[in-house]
């Protein structure tokens, strides 16, 4: 149970509050007026997607309006766009396939190492002694590779609904 805690502590702590921003729990924080668009990218140089920069009014009197990045925004919006976003950790967020994939994907790959661990040690305490680890190695990995999957079909098919809809 500490070892499932802990993974899901983990899993909020570090992508959980965006990850909630980007689904959309809650209500809107406020509107971003854009003021450019470009493609961002990461420490390492790999792309991450639309990113836009702007001017946050937020909904409530709770603070100034302030400068702030979009990221992975759903699209490429015009100067002047205003775009009603959610906020996390001082950035702010709206519902796009980028974001739901990159978020899905953090989620998953911090959860399965906690959940085979929990599972294997779960086995070693059913049966009283240490169990053959190797079964639950080869779980995780295949763990891993669906959470990438099962991340990248969510990114896709919110993409496509936001392309239809």
């Amino acid at each position: 149970m500490v070892v499932l805690a802990l993974g899901g502590w983990l899993a909020w702590v570090l992508p959980g509050a965006q990850f909630a921003a980007v689904v959309g729990f809650g209500p809107v924080d406020g509107v971003v007026t854009i003021h450019r668009c470009y493609e961002g990218s990461d420490e390492e140089g790999y792309a991450t997607g639309t990113e836009c920069t702007g001017r946050y009014a937020p909904r409530r009197s709770d603070g100034p309006a302030r400068d702030i990045v979009l990221e992975a925004a759903a699209e490429k919006y015009r100067p002047g766009s205003r775009v009603e976003v959610r906020t996390a950790k001082g950035r702010a967020y709206e519902l796009s396939g980028t974001a739901v994939f990159q978020s899905a994907a953090l989620v998953g790959l911090l959860l399965v190492p906690f959940l085979t661990l929990a599972a294997w040690l779960f086995a070693c305490a059913r049966r009283g002694k240490v169990a053959n680890g190797d079964g639950y190695f080869f779980a995780a990995l295949a763990g891993l590779v669906l959470a990438i999957g099962a991340a990248a079909v969510a990114g896709i098919l919110v993409a496509i609904g936001l392309a239809v809809f």
